[in-house]
């Protein structure tokens, strides 16, 4: 058995990404750049209109001039700007040539084709200069960043029609249990329950950057997990096992990987809940056992599943410990370093009532998980401990 900060490095340093890949920018969001995104033109591409108004030459103010053409984003006036004359012009298109400033339409009186001014030129220009936004071959968005809306929209209006980015991990999640049934079928079914892990480790999973190919629950008979196994060997490159970890006779949760030549990284790491999760290598492929018990799965999943996925996704964060005040107090460590489900309150962290490992109803109000070390005392309110976004 090893401790949680020597599970947590082995998954870091095997948290490498596999590969990169070129998708279209339609198809981008929340992916990680395996290479920056650099402005293909200037933005804006020529000088353009702030507003509505007329373009003109400072030095004719205040006119009257004459009108001789409209510009229109998408359509500007092909024609100069003579002394004298003005341009009506609209909010985006661009500035014609011989023009220096857009006067606003409000300050405008114009009949028929004379137009007149009630203000002088003023500072303001109302002109967006070319490349004032950005120039062509500028840095606009690192390598090793997520494509977020924001970015998103820099990165289209860069003219880049497709972005290399980190190949997403992809992961099946095998239940195993003869007692498990589908939601909705369990009350149908005397001795057996709901399945409800594998749900919500892989929805975990997709959070964080892996793309979920398959979840099935297997029935705990070995030549069904054994071909479960095999089949998720051959399409996945990390597969998630839930259940089947402790030392019963029907538990194969490893054994089920072992004509694939399973190798054990770890077996058991000491920490409270998760104790028997497990990580290990199959025919090249990472293999992580995830307990049976809800509460157990769900931590282990944030504590060691979601690290590794963003590692092999290309970005990194996701063990990131914060200082919090405690709002109530927190019962001291045991021998095993120990993970306290806590919510967010205005005061600060409050430990949850329920600790139980296989309880499932508090971890709709659990968002924090409160970091406390083997035979650590207990902790009281304002105190500051370490915590993890759940």
């Amino acid at each position: 058995m090893i401790s949680f900060d020597e599970a947590a490095h082995l998954v870091l340093e095997l948290a490498r990404p596999a590969g990169s890949e070129r998708v279209p920018i339609a198809r981008a969001a929340g992916r990680v750049l395996a290479e920056p995104v650099r402005a293909m033109i200037d933005s804006p591409p020529a000088d353009a209109a702030a507003m509505d108004g007329y373009a003109l030459r400072s030095e004719d103010l205040p006119g009257p001039l004459r009108l001789i053409g409209e510009s229109f984003a998408g359509s500007g006036f092909a024609g100069t700007v003579e002394p004298g004359t003005c341009v009506r012009i609209f909010t985006g298109a661009p500035v014609p040539t011989g023009a220096d400033r857009v006067m606003i339409q409000e300050n405008a009186a114009r009949t028929d084709d004379r137009v007149s001014f009630s203000e002088g030129p003023g500072t303001a220009r109302h002109i967006r200069g070319r490349g004032s936004d950005f120039r062509t071959g500028q840095l606009l968005v690192d390598a090793g960043e997520p494509i977020t809306p924001r970015a998103l929209v820099a990165a289209a209006g860069a003219d880049a029609g497709e972005v290399a980015v980190w190949r997403q991990p992809r992961l099946v999640v095998l239940a195993t249990g003869d007692e498990l049934a589908p939601p909705g079928e369990a009350r149908t079914r005397p001795g057996q329950i709901p399945e409800s892990v594998s749900y919500g480790v892989a929805a975990l999973a997709e959070q964080w950057g892996a793309r979920v190919l398959e979840t099935c629950r297997v029935a705990d008979d070995l030549k069904a997990l054994e071909r479960a196994a095999a089949s998720a060997l051959e399409q996945a490159d990390l597969i998630v096992v839930t259940g089947g970890a402790s030392v019963g006779e029907r538990d194969f949760a490893k054994t089920m990987f072992e004509p694939a030549g399973l190798e054990l990284l770890f077996s058991k790491v000491a920490m409270k809940p998760g104790k028997p999760v497990w990580l290990g290598r199959a025919a090249g492929r990472l293999v992580m056992g995830l307990p049976g018990n809800p509460t157990s799965a769900m931590v282990t999943a944030r504590l060691l599943l979601a690290p590794l996925v963003t590692g092999l996704s290309g970005r990194g964060g996701a063990l990131e410990w914060q200082p919090v005040r405690l709002a109530a107090p927190l019962a001291a460590c045991g021998e095993r370093e120990t993970f306290v489900r806590a919510r967010r309150s205005p005061s600060g962290a409050e430990p949850l009532g329920q600790q139980d490992s296989g309880a499932q109803a508090p971890l709709v109000e659990a968002d924090l998980l409160l970091r406390t070390r083997p035979q650590e005392p207990a902790r009281q309110p304002g105190d500051i401990v370490e915590a993890l976004e759940f």
